[in-house]
């Protein structure tokens, strides 16, 4: 994605070299440009983990000599909560569907999904672990996100594992799924919404049927509160998240009413 810092040694990567590579793309194409960046910053933790020398500010600084991205952001288009069960019922067959399948149900961001592994889910503690690595968006927190799976989820999960291989939802010759793969399916489904969508389906789901702001807010990885309350609340949550998920499972599959009410145990 960085093809001007291919050749350079990454102890010569830093905020000079990062800033000249981006800045062809830091305006015009911002989400590139910031999917870039987060990859470089991964790249250089694990030469650091390696023992070679590297700035791991080279990054940071780069953006800093950027300045703030111009481009405005797209809103994602997004089914209407009402309309997922209708669309989940369709996905069957196929590395694409499953896929789907899963993203829909746990509410995660398609990286977690892409870059699922077998060792992950463990199905006795009925919970899924995605690194850290491979989670956005959670200013402050390096801790793995724990995913409480639902019996839904457990099926899916299983129906997967069938295709084997060192990644849950393999593409060509075993490798990663391209992160286009599922917004294409959706695409020539004549679809305007996006993967990434779900998210926004699940979270108004939750508002609409009264479910818990930091409950709906973890479940989506989420850091909820200041610095402050971070430092002192250090729970995920995943026992109020069960039935949160089970019952937004409930829903997808059909299982549950529209008009569901807020689950027993589940209020602030």
């Amino acid at each position: 994605m960085l093809p001007k810092l291919g050749k350079l040694p990454v102890s010569q990567v830093d905020q000079i070299a990062v800033r000249d590579a981006l800045a062809p793309i830091w305006h015009e194409k911002a989400e590139t440009a910031r999917k870039a960046a987060n990859r470089l910053n991964i790249v250089l933790k694990h030469a650091a983990a390696l023992g070679l020398t590297v700035d791991l500010q080279a990054v940071d600084k780069a953006r800093q000599l950027l300045g703030k991205q111009r481009h405005e952001a797209k809103r994602i288009e997004a089914v209407a909560w009402q309309e997922v069960p209708a669309f989940y019922a369709t996905l069957w067959d196929g590395v694409s569907k499953l896929a789907l399948r899963l993203l829909i149900l746990t509410g995660v961001r398609s990286a977690a999904i892409r870059f699922a592994t077998p060792e992950q889910f463990d199905f006795d503690a009925g919970i899924w672990t995605i690194p850290a690595a491979h989670m956005k968006g959670r200013e402050g927190a390096t801790d793995d996100f724990r995913v409480p799976l639902t019996d839904e989820a457990v099926k899916v999960v299983s129906e997967a594992l069938r295709h084997g291989g060192e990644v849950l939802y393999p593409g060509l010759r075993g490798k990663l799924i391209s992160d286009m793969t599922m917004s294409k399916f959706m695409k020539d489904r004549g679809m305007t919404a996006r993967p990434h969508g779900f998210r926004s389906s699940l979270r108004t789901w939750a508002e609409e049927t009264g479910q818990p702001f930091e409950v709906a807010e973890t479940a989506l990885g989420h850091v909820v509160g200041n610095m402050v309350e971070r430092v002192y609340r250090r729970s995920d949550l995943i026992e109020r998240r069960r039935p949160f998920m089970a019952a937004w499972a409930d829903y997808v599959t059909g299982k549950g009413a529209a008009d569901v009410v807020p689950l027993s145990g589940m209020q602030s």
